[in-house]
């Protein structure tokens, strides 16, 4: 006959059976209350997971028998349990989602449990656990159809998907359900006699949620006040990669909880339709500049959400009304003026950040007017942190720059330690000043930041960098993955994914339309970046014919401070403006870069040293694939199809490393010549950057750490 569920009301033959054996049981009884009877439940359960048969209500053997059957028909496994309703003062259950042992049954256990009883005892069924014991957490491999996330808060436990009639036994273990031992339970209290009536099969009543309290969060980081001094900033003041590192790191850093500002020049150039809600904050700051001062007025606007101060100088030198960023004979006094204008404008205005943090050259003296000017002011709370994005522009200068900004004591500066020049004894140079008054010192990568120190791409710096090595590192740069993403690219005309990567053809065809291309099947190869020596741009001008030749399309953005390069690409471009399969863009446009890295088959960087580069970064998120020279940034991202050690899943480009022809021509002929004869393999390269990871997570808890070290010291 089968057994009924706990809780149910006995048959007219089961009274009858109790009253005839009543001197029987008597003696058992007495025996029981000796020791304290486990709780039905936990009796119940531990009984079933150790195999053994469940008895009725009322036949249970002593609870000191039920113990020892458990612990000998156990294994070394941990006690299979259930949870229970815990008191308040319990620790919290830990709800987190572990892997289950599939099918784990005690020795001699079968799948509906086996019968560990003893000869003396009947055999039974084992008997349904109640519904709130058998809340089984997902585990982490189970799909969500089946198992849903769960809530924050702890959840009701759910009901066992198994018929109630015959459910399956719940194999659970111990540090599964409890973080500490099991207790030893407390007595249960004599349940009262059940009135003699028809059985019913009631529902057990629904638990009660438990409302535990939450554990203590730990030491909260503190948030941090920082602000940044630059000469760029993507979207409003952009000529190269500096702009998108202080774009993406300082919204990265705002997100971590930390209150973030950004300074400016006010360029005539500027981009005033990304500036939201620009309006007057500071009206009469007045800067120090030589004997006198120069009147400025400083503005408050949002730049996606970024706050950001724009200084406006007002002097007949006109630093910043002029039509281009850089390029200038005056650049160092122009940037000296504004380094000065910014400290001055944190002292005037009460600001004391935790942390500035200045970029290049540009701003490298900074450090040097906090130290000896504003130090002695009272400003003794902000660190600084200054990030070289190239080592090739220094800020080289004579000795005007003292006069000008007040130093005013050549025969301090004029040394070795301070600001003098390593190659050019009688000239000063920013870059190195920035070094030595920083705190911390890093460059965009962790092999550039070896190449500089020890190979020989300091530009004379390595002698100031190894005397400064312990405060000296690379971090590598990483990109907004809200701007440059297609999947959100909404300067894009079709958006899309590694899984809907045929929108990229859709891209490839606007790309066309709009630099009047010939729209055929031929692959376009595209350079995007500053026409400068560095970015090697005699590999660039023989790539363009060599990739006209090989039958493909090339597309070229980019431009020059110097206005002999530029002359030389506009005469490029006059001789190659008839061709349908060739367009030279000589400038910068935001929205046709984007376009260019959705549209564009292959992205060609032929740096003849590459600090970090961020043209690689965003070309493998738009599945455009890398064709790169072996050096900097590029070797750290970029993994060749055909030659490198990675697995295959991560090789996502073509690398070649001797700066010449033939190297260039070594890994640009085996891109075309795959996109040609094997496009199953180029796809698969362009998926494999697609999945890259080179956002600003990374980065951005490096520089907090960094942030932490100095303001510690």
């Amino acid at each position: 006959m089968a057994k009924k569920p706990t809780g149910s009301k006995p048959t007219e033959s089961q009274k009858d059976a109790a009253r005839r054996g009543a001197s029987k049981h008597t003696a058992s009884k007495s025996a029981t209350t000796s020791r304290p009877p486990l709780p039905a439940d936990e009796a119940k359960v531990a009984a079933v997971g150790s195999g053994a048969s469940v008895p009725e209500p009322g036949l249970s053997p002593p609870a000191d028998t039920l113990v020892k059957k458990a612990t000998e028909t156990a294994t070394p496994a941990p006690v299979v349990s259930a949870p229970s309703t815990a008191p308040a003062s319990q620790p919290p259950i830990d709800l987190a989602p572990t892997p289950e042992p599939a099918a784990e049954r005690p020795p001699g256990g079968s799948a509906a449990g086996s019968e560990m009883a003893s000869e003396s005892e009947p055999k039974t069924e084992p008997k349904p656990v109640p519904e709130a014991k058998q809340a089984t957490p997902p585990t982490r491999s189970a799909t969500p159809a089946e198992y849903p996330a769960p809530p924050p808060t702890r959840p009701r436990p759910t009901r066992d998907p198994e018929p109630a009639s015959k459910p399956a036994p719940v194999s659970r273990t111990e540090s599964e359900l409890f973080p500490e031992p099991l207790r030893e339970p407390e007595p249960e209290k004599p349940a009262a006699p059940p009135p003699e009536s028809e059985p019913q099969y009631e529902q057990p009543p629904e638990p009660e949620p438990i409302h535990e309290p939450a554990p203590p969060p730990g030491p909260a980081r503190p948030s941090l006040y920082v602000v940044h001094i630059t000469p760029e900033l993507a979207s409003v003041a952009k000529v190269g990669g500096l702009a998108d590192v202080v774009f993406g790191l300082s919204r990265e850093l705002a997100i971590r909880g930390n209150h973030v500002e950004i300074i400016l020049p006010m360029y005539a150039t500027l981009r005033h339709d990304q500036i939201f809600e620009m309006h007057e904050v500071y009206k009469d700051l007045w800067v120090p500049w030589y004997d006198g001062a120069i009147h400025c007025t400083v503005f408050f606007g949002f730049v996606h959400g970024r706050k950001c101060f724009f200084i406006e100088p007002h002097s007949p030198d006109n630093f910043f009304n002029r039509g281009s960023i850089y390029g200038f004979k005056d650049d160092v006094l122009r940037y000296a003026f504004f380094s000065r204008a910014a400290m001055e404008f944190l002292w005037k205005a009460g600001k004391h950040p935790d942390v500035i943090h200045v970029h290049d050259w540009q701003t490298a003296l900074v450090p040097v007017f906090l130290y000896e000017f504003y130090q002695p002011l009272g400003m003794t709370h902000p660190r600084v942190c200054l990030t070289i994005h190239n080592f090739a522009h220094q800020g080289v200068t004579g000795v005007e720059i003292l006069h000008a900004t007040g130093l005013h004591r050549p025969e301090r500066f004029f040394n070795q330690d301070r600001m003098a020049d390593n190659t050019y004894p009688k000239a000063l140079n920013l870059l190195k000043a920035g070094i030595v008054y920083s705190n911390f010192i890093t460059t965009v990568s962790p092999r550039y930041a070896f190449e500089t120190k020890d190979q020989g791409q300091g530009f004379g710096l390595e002698p100031t960098l190894h005397t400064h090595q312990m405060k000296y590192g690379g971090v590598v740069n990483g990109i907004d993955y809200d701007i440059w993403n297609p999947e959100v690219d909404h300067q894009i005309p079709v958006r899309y994914s590694v899984e809907s990567i045929d929108g990229k053809y859709d891209n490839k065809r606007a790309l066309r339309h709009r630099l009047m291309l010939a729209d055929n099947d031929k692959p376009i190869v595209a350079f995007i970046g500053r026409l400068d020596p560095q970015k090697g741009l005699d590999l660039v001008r023989h790539a363009i014919f060599y990739t006209l030749e090989r039958g493909a399309q090339f597309v070229l953005l980019g431009s020059s401070p110097d206005d002999r390069i530029n002359g030389d690409f506009w005469g490029l471009k006059r001789m190659l403006n008839d061709s349908p399969d060739c367009h030279l863009e000589i400038g910068f446009d935001e929205d046709l870069s984007h376009l260019i890295y959705a549209g564009a088959d292959m992205m060609l960087v032929p740096s003849r040293f590459e600090p970090c580069g961020l043209t690689q970064l965003i070309a493998l998120r738009y599945g455009t694939v890398p064709v790169v020279r072996e050096v900097g940034g590029l070797a750290d991202t970029v993994f060749d199809k055909d030659y490198s050690h990675r697995p295959l899943h991560e090789r996502n480009g073509y690398v070649f490393r001797d700066f010449d022809n033939p190297g260039l021509e070594s890994a640009l002929g085996r891109a075309i010549a795959c996109y040609r004869n094997h496009p199953e393999h180029f796809r698969e390269l362009m998926k494999n950057g697609m999945r890259s990871d080179y956002s600003w997570n990374t980065p951005g808890q490096d520089y907090l750490n960094i942030y932490d070290y100095i303001r510690e010291g």
